[in-house]
């Protein structure tokens, strides 16, 4: 299904590429009703999917499993490091996982298989400033 390019979803659009890291669709429609946009949730739910689905987000799944959204910045198959303290995403190769994936998808009989691997973590940053606090303490 192709969805209309309309000035809603062209805002949300704007506004996922002007959002530090990953985001909720409440986050983002937080913003955009602090900008009387007048752009409802509902909205901003369609028009990430369709974001999503044509490559122009990156979509995951937090740990919470909470629907998470970014702006693309990459073309084809990635997988994301992502710190969960400050939403700092790099954006990794991961041919290992690429080999063990299609592995085991074969040993199993499937075909066509696909696959979603996020690594969540501390970033270095967050990782000195939480040991740091600790020291204090």
């Amino acid at each position: 299904m192709v969805q209309r390019n309309t000035w809603q979803r062209e805002r949300v659009r704007e506004a996922l590429a002007d959002a530090r890291g990953f985001v909720s669709a409440q986050s983002l429609h937080a913003t955009l009703r602090g900008e009387n946009t007048g752009i409802g949730l509902a909205t901003v739910y369609r028009a990430l999917a369709g974001l999503a689905a044509q490559g122009d987000a990156d979509s995951l799944q937090s740990p919470e499993g909470e629907a998470l959204y970014r702006a693309c910045t990459s073309t084809g198959h990635h997988h994301h490091l992502i710190c969960r303290s400050c939403g700092l995403t790099v954006e990794i190769e991961a041919t290992d996982v690429e080999q063990w994936a299609k592995r085991t998808a074969e040993r199993n009989g499937f075909r066509d298989a696909e696959h979603i691997v996020d690594i969540f973590g501390l970033c270095a940053t967050c990782a000195k400033a939480r040991d740091e606090k600790r020291d204090a303490d």
